[in-house]
Parts: C-alpha cells; sequence; structure tokens
C-alpha cells in the first residue's frame, strides 16, 4: 500500500519531452546544418548547389557539383534566451510557488561535416554527420513550473550516406539512408506533499530513416528542387532514479518512443544576372505525428506501469524563407534573407514548460569568401525572434498551474570552410 502511494505521487510529475525550447527552427528541429545557407535563411536550400552541404539539403544537388571530391566543416553557436513572466500561476499543493526559473536558454556550438564526390558517369557519393533534433532547456530548481519540468536536454546524431544519379542536363535525381543515434535526459521535481525530491530520466536508443530528393533546370536560369526526409521511430531505453527522501524503491529501467516527423521541402533559385540571386523556399513539417509520450517502466515492482504521458498533440505546420544572394566583387559575395517559421504548438493550454515554443521570424546576413581555387568561407549570422508565447497549463494539484508569458530569441552565427581537391 505504502508503494502504490509512493507510485501515486510520482505519476505525478511531468517526466519527458523530446523538445528543447530553443530550437531555432520549429519546436525541437534545428535548421543550423552547415553555414552557406545561413545567411539566406535557408532559402533555396533544395534548389541550389553551392557546396557539400546539397548532401543534407538535397543530394540530387550533388548531380551538378564541379567533378573532384567536396570536403565541407561547419560549426554554428547557438545563443538562445527563454524567460519566463508569471501572471496567475497556482503552486502545487503543499508547496511554495517559486520563482520565475531564471533564463532557460542554453547556448551549444552544433557542428556538421559534408562530403560529396563523383563516383562514375554521372554518379555521385556524399556522405554527412549531423544533428538535426536537439539543444536544452534548464529553468531554476526553485522554479514555478518545476513540477512539470525543470531540465530537458536533447542530443541527436545523424550518419546519412547518399546516391546522386544526373539523368540528363536538366534532370537529377537522389537519395539516402540515415541512421540516428538520440539521447534524451529529464529533471523534475516530485511533490512529495511536506517535501520535495528530484527525477532524473535518461535514455537512449536508435532509428532508421531515409531521404529522396530531385533537382531540375527550367531554363537556362532557374532551378527547381523538391526534398522528402522520412519520419524516425526512436526506441529508448534508460533508467529513471529519485532523489532523497523519496525511497530508491522507486528507481527502474524505462522506456520511451519517439516519431519525429518527416518533411516536404519545395525550393526555387534564379539566377538574374550575373551579380544577384533570388532563392525561395517553402516546407511542410508533419508535426502532428506527435500527440501522446508515455514513458513506461521496464522492470521492478511497477514493471508494464505508465510513470508518466506528455500530451503534445502538435499540428502540422508550414516554413517559408525568401533570400538573394549578390556577388559583390572579385572573391566576395554577400547573402541575406529572411523566414517565417509556424510552431506546431496549438494553444496556450497545450504549450508545456518543456516545449514553450511559438512562431517565429527569421532575420538574416552572411558573407562567402573565395580564398583560392580549392577553397572558400562561408560566415552567416541570423536573429530569430519568437512570438510572445502564453501558457496556461494546468496539470492537477501535486503539479499546479503554470500560467504566464514566455518571451524568447536566438542569435546564432555560424563559419563555413569547403575545400575541393
Amino acid at each position: 500500500m505504502k508503494k502504490k502511494a509512493w507510485a501515486c505521487a510520482v505519476t505525478s510529475v511531468s517526466m519527458m519531452t523530446v523538445a528543447a525550447s530553443d530550437a531555432a527552427a520549429s519546436a525541437f528541429a534545428l535548421y543550423e546544418q552547415g553555414i552557406s545557407g545561413l545567411g539566406n535563411s535557408y532559402a533555396g536550400a533544395a534548389a541550389v548547389s553551392e557546396d557539400a552541404t546539397t548532401v543534407w539539403w538535397n543530394p540530387a544537388g550533388m548531380a551538378w557539383l564541379p567533378a573532384g571530391k567536396h570536403i565541407t566543416g561547419a560549426a554554428a553557436f547557438i545563443a538562445p534566451s527563454t524567460k519566463f513572466s508569471d501572471r496567475a500561476s497556482v503552486a502545487a499543493a503543499g508547496r511554495p510557488l517559486g520563482d520565475n526559473g531564471g533564463d532557460a536558454g542554453s547556448s551549444v556550438v552544433l557542428p556538421s561535416v559534408f562530403f560529396a564526390m563523383d563516383i562514375g558517369r554521372n554518379w555521385n557519393f556524399g556522405f554527412v554527420i549531423n544533428a538535426p533534433f536537439g539543444l536544452k532547456t534548464e529553468y531554476d530548481s526553485t522554479w514555478i513550473g518545476r513540477f512539470q519540468g525543470i531540465k530537458a536536454e536533447v542530443k541527436t546524431v545523424n550518419f546519412n550516406p547518399s546516391v546522386s544519379y544526373r539523368i540528363n542536363d536538366v534532370l537529377s535525381v537522389g537519395g539516402g539512408v540515415s541512421y540516428w543515434r538520440g539521447e534524451i535526459d529529464l529533471v523534475s521535481a516530485v511533490n512529495l506533499g511536506v517535501a520535495e525530491a528530484q527525477n532524473h530520466t535518461n535514455v537512449d536508443g536508435d532509428a532508421w530513416g531515409f531521404n529522396l530528393g530531385a533537382q531540375a533546370k527550367v531554363g537556362p536560369q532557374t532551378r527547381l528542387g523538391l526534398h522528402y526526409r522520412s519520419s524516425v521511430d526512436f526506441k529508448l531505453d534508460g533508467d529513471t532514479s529519485f532523489s532523497a527522501p523519496a525511497p530508491s524503491a522507486l528507481n527502474s529501467k524505462v522506456k520511451l518512443d519517439v516519431r519525429t516527423p518527416d518533411s516536404v521541402a519545395f525550393s526555387a533559385a534564379h539566377h538574374l544576372n550575373d551579380q544577384l540571386d533570388l532563392l525561395a523556399d517553402v516546407t511542410w513539417w508533419h508535426w502532428s505525428k506527435i500527440n501522446q509520450l508515455p514513458l513506461v517502466r521496464t522492470d521492478g515492482p511497477f514493471s508494464g506501469a505508465t510513470l508518466d504521458t506528455l500530451v503534445l498533440n502538435l499540428k502540422d505546420v508550414w516554413r517559408v524563407s525568401a533570400g538573394a544572394s549578390y556577388k559583390l566583387s572579385g572573391p566576395l559575395t554577400l547573402k541575406v534573407g529572411v523566414a517565417y517559421d509556424q510552431s506546431p504548438v496549438r494553444s496556450a493550454d497545450a504549450r508545456t514548460v518543456r516545449l514553450p515554443d511559438s512562431d517565429r521570424y527569421w532575420l538574416s546576413a552572411g558573407l562567402k569568401y573565395t580564398v583560392s581555387k580549392s577553397g572558400v568561407v562561408d560566415v552567416g549570422y541570423a536573429y530569430v525572434k519568437f512570438k510572445d508565447a502564453d501558457i496556461n497549463n494546468n496539470q492537477g494539484p501535486l503539479r499546479g498551474t503554470v500560467n504566464g508569458t514566455y518571451d524568447a530569441k536566438v542569435h546564432v552565427l555560424g563559419i563555413q570552410y569547403q575545400h575541393t581537391f
């Protein structure tokens, strides 16, 4: 009977999320894959093929790269800020309300590596190692919403070989297979009435996916690109543990199944004249795949029981972007771009402390400098501003109600070098 009482207290804790609220694309996706597209807000990404980053954005673009081997290394410094302002939050039963949590954003450096080469007449091979989803959200341990979540850290790595085939002088196709590793690390407070404990959950696992793309030249100056990236189904396993005064008997193995969204991108690139290129992109994200995420015990006295379920009920969204590249003089090219990225969170009631996501706007600029015949450097910067996001999440007396507004923004600064040999 005593164990059952402790179990009821534990199940009141919000345990899981696959999101870090400060990702610079909708929900927990990371758009910063390579830096050559950052200055354009990644407009036209599936249609251009200026370097090896096309292996990620659309492998069909490898068919239009110059002959030889191309290797690209990139790093993006992502500096988010997410601040909560309380309006009418309700404390968890028996516990003090707490503070606003400080700045929940955590800076990170996001690396990526790309490689492409021709392997025969009309055939190309490429490979990318990157982190398409992730980042981190962490509040003060005494904050208002601590029983709904204190920390969520998500790490992914994707290994994605691809091939392309140039059908003729107008059309190319490409595709690849992805192997993913993922890890989720979560911390929440546990309401014991007269005291508080903390729960720490860590799970990891792998998944497989694929991507397909095509590029077509529409006249001598315009190229169109279409790219599909599949959902991947993570089977994550790990441990959950509780700090004192919660009993160690509540510790156990756990599992969590998470499906990432698939996406479809349509891009256009138009070479207006010898100096100016115009770029555009529309991308659809299938976030409605994520509704409820149960965290299930897999051993111990409560094996098979659901420790908690996070209800997200996300919706499908669109991202639209436009950009331009202007050749200034000699080896220097200026890039600019804007984007509007919808959030999959449906309402203030559905918004959670682990995913206080909202619609966002991108404003970006960058420079491309041709160092030599074999070397090119790209630098880029983007300012991403989120719409103010109201939250009114009532998770019952043991977790309390978080009611207020989030103010968030992200600065992204990146550098990339490509070498051709």
